[in-house]
């Protein structure tokens, strides 16, 4: 399954714990709010993801599955 990790502008306050935790995904901009990697999260990286949105202060971030990856797994497909 593929995991995303998606940050809300609007709720994030640029506190900076989620690219302390989870260096590998994420990078603060110049004013320490996240820049968020939108790949897929790799398994190996995955328990730094979960870390990192439970740690966050304002609750800005939210790990999600890949829609894609979920309708393959299902074997449906949207028209």
């Amino acid at each position: 399954m593929s995991w995303q990790l998606d940050v809300n502008p609007i709720a994030c306050a640029g506190h900076g714990v989620c690219a302390e935790l989870f260096p590998e995904w994420i990078e603060l901009d110049d004013w320490g709010y996240p820049i968020v990697d939108r790949g897929d999260i790799p398994d190996e990286l995955l328990p730094h993801a979960r870390r990192a949105e439970a740690a966050c202060p304002k609750l800005a971030l939210a790990l999600r599955r890949e829609a894609a990856a979920v309708a393959a797994r299902n074997g449906s497909s949207r028209r």
